[in-house]
């Protein structure tokens, strides 16, 4: 498979593309690659699942930001105790 680099994406579009991975729960790339597909009309492949999601599930945006509250502490560092 051949790569490809985009050079100065505007904000928007690039805006547009966070927002869909972020919504969907794919990445940038697998986001881009979907609608370069659709804009083609070309069919979807079915391409073989390199990950554990269907396994594991995925989180809503308010159950990662409720996780990420949760262990937030854990980003502290205790000087004290490497000292």
């Amino acid at each position: 498979m051949k790569s490809l680099t985009i050079h100065n994406l505007d904000t928007e579009v690039s805006n547009a593309i966070e927002d869909i991975a972020r919504r969907t729960g794919l990445s940038q790339n697998k986001v881009i690659k979907k609608l370069l597909r659709e804009a083609l009309n070309l069919e979807d492949t079915k391409e073989p699942r390199q990950d554990f999601a269907e396994f594991c599930g995925l989180w809503s945006g308010g159950e990662a930001e409720s996780f990420s509250k949760a262990v937030g502490t854990f980003d502290q560092i205790d000087e004290e105790m490497w000292q």
